[in-house]
């Protein structure tokens, strides 16, 4: 197994000493806890109300665990230093199911825009939770990800669009092709 430290998905300080002088020293909440909790759920509520309102999603659930042969679990690195939870599922089954927490929703979002029937203009929006275990915690990165997906579906033609565009292009096209966009990344799929 490679360095995960070397390894990190993304922006990350990387190490535990460095990340100790990014934190504030005196650092004391405006919030009480609830407050917080409150606050971060107005939030989250508007978010995806708005956002699915502006680009036409519907709201659906991402499955938590997953069959470790069905495919849709995504591996979140290429050298096989990030490995998914597994467990043996299913008490009375011989064999049991070899169960999979799952870390990224990108190609179940795929899967989803055929299984739910999605036309052009049409998407789904996920607001996804994962256990990623082999990940360096930081300020950025934690064991558990709770975060926005959505996959939209639209035609050829557009799979270059920027998301600014995204609200005039939809509403015209009629022939489909698929794109996931998530707040970060672009991943077209033919």
């Amino acid at each position: 197994m490679t360095d995960k430290k070397k390894d990190l998905a993304g922006p990350g300080i990387g190490d535990y000493s460095l990340l100790a002088g990014e934190l504030p020293k005196n650092y004391k909440a405006l919030l009480t806890p609830m407050e917080r909790m409150k606050a971060v759920f107005a939030i989250k509520n508007y978010i995806e109300a708005n956002l699915c309102k502006e680009l036409n999603l519907q709201m659906v659930q991402v499955p938590l665990i997953v069959d470790r042969d069905s495919g849709v679990n995504d591996y979140l690195d290429r050298d096989g230093s990030r490995t998914p939870v597994e467990f043996p599922c299913g008490l009375g089954l011989d064999p049991p199911i070899q169960a999979q927490v799952v870390q990224a929703a990108t190609k179940w979002k795929r899967m989803a825009l055929a299984q739910f029937g999605c036309k052009t203009g049409e998407g789904i929006c996920t607001d996804m939770r994962a256990v990623r275990k082999d990940y360096f915690l930081d300020h950025d990165h934690s064991a558990y990800v709770d975060q926005w997906e959505w996959e939209l579906a639209i035609k050829n033609k557009d799979r270059t669009m920027t998301l600014s565009s995204h609200r005039s292009n939809l509403k015209k096209n009629p022939q489909c092709a698929m794109v996931s966009l998530t707040t970060k990344t672009h991943h077209v799929v033919c």
